[in-house]
C-alpha cells in the first residue's frame, strides 16, 4: 500500500530532522521525506496538519503476561494498549509461565505477537534457568530464538561467582545484559523506600542503598567481564550518580527509568492506596530531581513505562498483601508529556529518550525515521488532551493515572506503515 502523510512536524532526533514535511510510504519503509518520488501516487493520504510524526515509541519493559498469566493481560490485549500509548516496538521480561528460558517460549511469544500485528516485540530472555540464578540458560539458543537480551528481572543471583561467569559467558557471544540491581536481603520483606513516610505509615521500608549495594557491584563486575550492560527501573539519585560515573570512567553502559518515577514520589502512598505499589519503590522528591537530571543530561538515555497490568483482585487486599506494579503503556505519550508541560525536557529530547535512546540501549531496529527504514510512526497532537482511562484497552486498570486529563493525544500509530491505532 502507498501511503502519505502531509504537512506533519515530522521530528527524529536520530538525525535531527525537524521540519514541516511530508513521509510517503511504500512496502512497508519509508520511501521519501519531502517530496514524493518520481511515479509515486498514494492510495491514502493522512491529513496531519498540526500533528507530530516521531519514531514509534521504543519500551523496553512491557510485561504481557502470556504466557502463563492471562487474568492479568495478554500478548493481544497488552500490544494493542501499547499501541494506543504510541509504541511501535517492545521488549517483554522473561518472567512468564513457564520462565522465558527455552527457546520454545520465546517462539510462542513471537508468533502470537505477529498473530496480533499490534506492534513489534522483542523477547528478553531469561539469564538463569527458571531465573532462580543458579544455572545459566540456553543464551545462545535463546537469541537464535529471537531474544534480543538477558535478565533476571528482580530476582538476584545469590553467587556474585556463578552472576561473574554468566557475565563472561554473555560477553564471549556479545549479548547484552539488562541488570535491576537491587540487594535482595536489604530489599527483603520491604514495601516502600526506607524514609520518613515509610515510618509515618508503619510500612517496612526499603533503603535507599538496597539498589546502590547492588549497582555497585554489578558495575564492577561489568567492567571485569567486558559484557555490554544496560540497567533498567533506577530509582535514587545515588543511583545514576554511579552510573555516570561509570560512562566518565568509559564503562559502556546505558540505563533507564520508570516513567511514573519521574512523575512520583513516596508522598504518594500517604493515603494507604496500593495503585502505588511498585517494586522497586517510589522514592523521594530529590531521588525523583535526580532522575529527572539525569534523563536530560543523558546519562539515562531511555524512559520506558514498566508496565504491569494486574487483574482487579491484586490490587484490592491490604497493601501489604497486594500486588506490585502500575499498568501505564497505554498512556506513554501522554504521561511523558507532562515532562515538556513541565519545562523538563524539550519535545526532541523527550522523543529521543522513547525512540532512539532505548533502541540504541538494546541495538533494536528502531527509533528513527530514514528513507529505507520501516515506517514505525506515531502521529499526535501534542494541543489536545487525553482524558486517562475515557478508553481503556489493557486487562490492567491498576493505574493511579485513571481520570485524569494528559497533554496530546496519540491521532495514529503505525507499524511497517499499516495503522494499527488510530483513535
Amino acid at each position: 500500500m502507498k501511503l502519505s502523510i502531509l504537512g506533519a512536524r515530522v521530528i527524529d532526533p536520530a538525525s535531527g530532522l525537524d521540519q514541516v514535511t511530508d513521509i510517503h510510504v511504500e512496502a512497508c519503509k519509508i520511501v521519501a521525506l519531502g517530496a514524493a518520488p518520481a511515479g509515486f501516487v498514494a492510495v491514502d493520504t493522512i491529513d496531519a496538519k498540526g500533528l507530530v510524526a516521531a519514531p514509534g515509541l521504543v519500551d523496553l519493559n512491557v510485561a504481557l503476561r502470556e504466557p502463563g498469566y492471562s487474568r492479568k493481560g495478554s500478548i493481544a490485549s497488552e500490544t494493542r494498549a501499547a499501541a494506543a500509548g504510541g509504541v511501535t516496538s517492545l521488549c517483554c521480561p522473561p518472567k512468564t509461565k513457564p520462565v522465558l528460558d527455552t527457546s520454545a517460549v520465546a517462539e510462542l511469544i513471537l508468533d502470537r505477537a505477529r498473530e496480533a500485528g499490534n506492534t513489534k516485540v522483542f523477547p528478553i530472555g531469561a539469564l538463569s534457568k527458571g531465573l532462580d540464578g543458579e544455572q545459566l540458560a540456553e543464551l545462545v539458543a535463546l537469541r537464535d530464538a529471537g531474544c534480543v537480551a538477558f535478565g533476571n528481572g528482580l530476582e538476584s543471583f545469590r553467587n556474585t561467582r556463578t552472576l561473574c561467569r554468566a557475565l563472561e559467558y554473555a560477553a564471549t557471544f556479545d549479548l547484552t545484559v539488562i541488570f535491576n540491581s537491587q540487594d535482595h536481603d536489604l530489599a527483603e520483606g520491604g514495601l516502600a523506600h526506607e524514609g520518613p513516610t515509610a515510618s509515618f505509615l508503619g510500612l517496612p521500608g526499603i533503603p535507599e542503598t538496597a539498589e546502590t549495594v547492588a549497582l555497585a557491584r554489578d558495575l564492577l563486575l561489568v567492567e571485569q567481564s567486558g559484557v555490554r550492560a544496560h540497567f533498567s527501573q533506577l530509582t535514587s539519585a545515588r543511583g545514576v550518580a554511579l552510573i555516570a560515573q561509570a560512562q566518565a570512567r568509559g564503562l559502556k553502559v546505558t540505563a533507564d527509568v520508570a516513567l511514573y518515577q519521574l512523575i512520583l514520589t513516596d508522598e504518594a502512598l500517604i493515603d494507604f492506596s496500593s495503585l502505588y505499589h511498585v517494586q522497586p519503590p517510589l522514592r523521594t522528591r530529590a531521588d525523583r530531581d535526580g532522575l529527572r537530571a539525569a534523563v536530560k543530561s543523558g546519562v539515562v538515555s531511555a524512559i520506558s513505562s514498566h508496565h504491569q497490568p494486574h487483574e482487579r483482585d491484586a490490587k484490592l487486599a491490604p497493601f501489604g498483601a497486594t500486588e506490585p506494579g502500575i499498568s501505564s503503556v497505554e498512556l506513554l505519550l501522554p504521561l511523558a508529556m507532562t515532562l515538556v508541560e513541565d519545562g523538563l525536557l524539550d519535545l526532541p529530547t523527550l522523543l529521543a529518550r522513547l525512540g532512539a535512546g532505548p533502541a540504541e540501549a538494546l541495538r533494536l531496529p528502531a527509533g528513527k525515521l530514514a528513507v529505507g527504514g520501516p515506517a514505525d510512526i506515531v502521529l499526535f497532537d501534542p494541543a489536545a488532551s487525553t482524558v486517562a482511562g475515557e478508553t481503556w484497552l489493557s486487562k490492567g486498570e491498576n493505574c493511579p493515572f485513571i481520570g485524569h486529563s494528559l497533554p496530546g493525544v496519540v491521532r495514529y500509530t503505525l507499524v511497517d506503515g499499516r495503522i494499527s491505532h488510530q483513535a
